[in-house]
This record gives structure tokens, sequence and C-alpha cells, in this order.
């Protein structure tokens, strides 16, 4: 019978995502999550129908367990666009939720507020100087320049990373409030997040 995997992202654990699986709706599954102590609600970066649920969880947990948190958790420490893109070789269909599932004004204005904290993002920190193209992880025909050291032109607008994503996002048929524009703003082939936190990592060894 075939399942639903999942990967959520979450604005109150920042590097971690949960990859997991359901044999219900994802919107379903995530509102089960927001009752667990979780402080915010998770996000849906995208989810995917497979034929096997269990076995393409159990494959991506094995491909991906050097980056496990614990190992009776379905945490971790990863970029979901890396995530994803394992993913998408198993996928039938993909079933990414197309609208927020938050249940509550309050909800999306803590998401909001952890989103906009979390934006602090500046190109000299990763080494990406002005000039520099990014393209976006949903669509690579989609790009951006950056022009100083937190913000890029998009279509012809200064803007940033964020209001940009979700600029381009909201064209391919998802209406979500908010995006953390690092996780879908990609620099030779690796999201702004995963090349942000490469770099702190090189630099703590």
């Amino acid at each position: 019978m075939a399942d639903t995997i999942y990967i959520l992202t979450n604005e109150a654990m920042p590097g971690l995502i949960k990859i997991g699986r359901t044999n219900n709706s994802v919107a379903q599954r995530m509102r089960e999550l927001d009752q667990t102590g979780v402080p915010l609600p998770f996000a849906c970066y995208y989810a995917a129908r497979v034929e096997n649920g269990a076995l393409s969880e159990r494959r991506l947990h094995l491909a991906f367990g050097d980056h496990r948190v614990r190992s009776s958790r379905e945490f971790f420490r990863l970029d979901p666009f890396r995530a994803k893109a394992a993913l998408e070789m198993a996928a039938m269909e993909d079933v990414t939720p197309r609208t927020d599932v938050i249940d509550s004004v309050e909800d999306g204005e803590a998401i909001q507020r952890a989103t906009e904290r979390r934006e602090y993002f500046r190109f000299s920190r990763v080494g990406i100087q002005a000039g520099a193209i990014l393209t976006f992880a949903r669509d690579t025909t989609v790009t951006a320049t950056v022009t100083n050291d937190r913000e890029i032109v998009f279509e012809g607008e200064t803007t940033s990373l964020s209001a940009a994503a979700l600029k381009a996002i909201r064209r391919l048929g998802y209406q979500w409030k908010t995006v953390a524009g690092p996780d879908f703003w990609l620099f030779e082939e690796e999201t702004l997040t995963e090349r942000r936190r490469r770099l702190e990592e090189e630099l703590e060894q």
C-alpha cells in the first residue's frame, strides 16, 4: 500500500529536519506532531507518495544515518533540500501541502517572528560576493543576483532572500505565508543554509 514520506522543518529547531512516514494526510500528521510539546508547528518542506513507504523510509534513514541526532528519533541534522533530492527518486506523487498547516493566528505570527530572526544572513560570511547568481531550489530556471551583503535582486527588485523565495514558491501553486529564504536559494549546488552550516563546521575543526 502506498504511504507518504514527509520532510518537515521547524523554526524552533533550526538545522534539523524530521523524515517520517504516514498513511494519513501530511496535514493530519503535522497536527498530531504539534501536540507533542514542540514550541512551534512544523512546516512541510516536501512530501511524496511512494509505493513502499516502510522500505523508502528505512532507506532514507540508512542513507542519512550519520546525520541522525538519535537512533530512536527521526530527526536529522541535514539540509532539507538534500533529503528532498533523495526522496524524489522514489516519489510517485508530490503531496506537499499547498497551504500552511497552522490552526491559529498566534501560531502563524510566532512562526513569522522566528523566520525573521533566522533571516539574518550575510553573504560575506559564506564567501559569496555581489554579482553572484543564485538559483531557486524548486525551479532552477528561476534565478536572483546578490546585490549587497544582505539583499538580492529578483525580477528587477531589490529584496530579501525570504521575500523573493515566497514570491517564487507561490507561483508554483503554494499559498504559504512564510518561508526561510536560505533554505530555498542555491549557490554552487547547495542551499545557503547548508553552505553556512558547512563553513561554520569547518571553522570549528
